[in-house]
């Protein structure tokens, strides 16, 4: 799936279209892509699975309050993400971005075993959920410290004009990830029984993923170096607007991400749906999230960053709660499909220019830890508590649209930030010069 993915790049060593030339293979980026892929997927595993690990770590009399809990240790892991962003963002800007990402690989590797292996409230008491905790915190840093140099990575590896779609893998593997989650949950959900799934069918589902981590970390050793290809690159300083206009725009990206990541646990929590057809909507909303993601990264590089950036943003603001409205009032196979298909793919479509506007504003001695750590603040802040508040708004308000309404908000004020950011499409900046 990763060289399917890696299929609208077109040939990775061919044309530069202005620029560097890219030198790597197809199989060299998907070592790349495919990593970040798998480290989301176990991120993205928990937050799946909260209700049935609620159920083994937080047995409580109330599912709500059960859930909470469970979401409160999902959010704590992006408490260390800002941490691991800055920490490792520096070192890839020192020391080149491979050893970096190798090291991201052996984090996420320890993080994800020791939760699948983590006994249960029931076998240990209060030392499961601290365990939880706390390879929840390491997984944080992990993670971190993986966006700024992997999409410094791409971008630098890309030609000047293909920058867009490069960076686009970046997001689109994100996506991936959350329809290879919903695959598995709804495999398990089918083959297992409904106590065997609630008790250890989400380990299964973590422990598939951290089989494949040797043998990823294998393909990223292989890697070459790109620091050193863009070390040529004019080192201008960004201008000061351009931290808190990231950050407007990263914090809208993650909340309607972390939202539409919610639609399963939302599915079955709030509107009674079965976990296999819920899953079912997870793998719709990778899908299609996925192909926004290719489709922005593309149009980015043809029409520029911006108008991208408002085309998506627009359209999730303007899309939200009609989509949850349709899934309340009628939580059917196809309406779900339809209406969480649709809202996924314009989430999906701005992101790529989010994060390549952003990386082109910074030099490169700055691009790792610049991206990385305004970023993953940004995913602390707002991408961690996401399905905490709507869970929360939904119980507190009892209005089942709320995560609609958050997510309207909150693109509300991305799309400010949106209008601010300037263009750094380097074909929509030759353009300017020769008028």
């Amino acid at each position: 799936m990763a060289y399917f993915i890696l299929a609208h790049l077109g040939h990775a060593s061919g044309e530069s279209g202005g620029g560097v030339k890219a030198h790597l293979t197809k199989g060299q980026l998907a070592a790349v892509v495919a990593g970040n892929a798998l480290e989301f997927y176990d991120f993205l595993i928990f937050g799946f699975f909260a209700i049935q690990i609620g159920q083994v770590f937080f047995p409580q009399d109330s599912a709500t309050a059960s859930l909470l809990k469970t979401l409160a240790v999902f959010g704590a892991g992006f408490l260390t993400r800002p941490l691991g962003g800055l920490v490792l963002g520096r070192l890839s800007d020192r020391i080149g971005r491979k050893p970096v990402m190798l090291a991201t690989f052996g984090l996420m590797g320890v993080s994800i075993a020791g939760l699948a292996c983590t006994p249960s409230y029931a076998s240990i008491g209060v030392a499961a959920p601290l365990l939880a905790l706390l390879f929840r915190l390491l997984q944080g840093f992990a993670l971190g410290g993986e966006v700024g140099p992997t999409t410094a990575y791409l971008m630098e590896a890309s030609p000047l004009r293909q920058r867009g779609r490069y960076v686009s893998l970046q997001n689109a593997t994100q996506y991936f990830a959350v329809l290879c989650v919903g695959i598995v949950g709804a495999v398990l959900g089918g083959l297992l029984p409904e106590g065997a799934f609630a008790q250890w069918g989400w380990r299964v589902a973590m422990l598939l993923g951290a089989g494949v981590i040797p043998f990823a970390y294998m393909l990223r050793r292989r890697l070459p170096e790109t620091l050193h290809i863009a070390s040529g690159e004019a080192a201008v300083p960004p201008s000061r607007a351009v931290a808190g206009v990231a950050l407007l725009m990263i914090a809208a990206t993650t909340i309607s991400t972390y939202t539409m990541n919610y639609v399963s646990t939302y599915v079955q929590h709030t509107l009674g749906v079965a976990p296999t057809q819920a899953s079912i909507c997870t793998v719709i909303c990778g899908l299609c999230a996925m192909t926004g993601a290719l489709t922005g990264g593309r149009l980015s590089d043809r029409i520029g960053r911006k108008p991208v950036l408002l085309i998506g943003g627009s359209a999730v603001m303007l899309l939200g709660v009609p989509c949850f409205f349709a899934m309340l009032l009628s939580p059917t196979g196809p309406v779900l499909a339809l209406a969480a298909g649709v809202m996924s793919f314009f989430i999906g479509l701005f992101p790529p220019a989010v994060l390549t506007s952003i990386a082109e504003s910074y030099p490169v001695m700055l691009r790792a830890r610049s991206l990385g750590f305004l970023y993953a603040l940004a995913v602390a802040l707002f991408g961690g508590s996401a399905q905490y508040v709507v869970t929360w708004l939904i119980d507190v308000t009892g209005s089942p649209l709320a995560p609609a309404w958050y997510m309207t908000g909150a693109m509300a004020v991305g799309l400010i930030g949106m209008l601010a950011m300037r263009e750094t499409a380097p074909v929509f900046l030759t353009r300017a010069k020769r008028a």
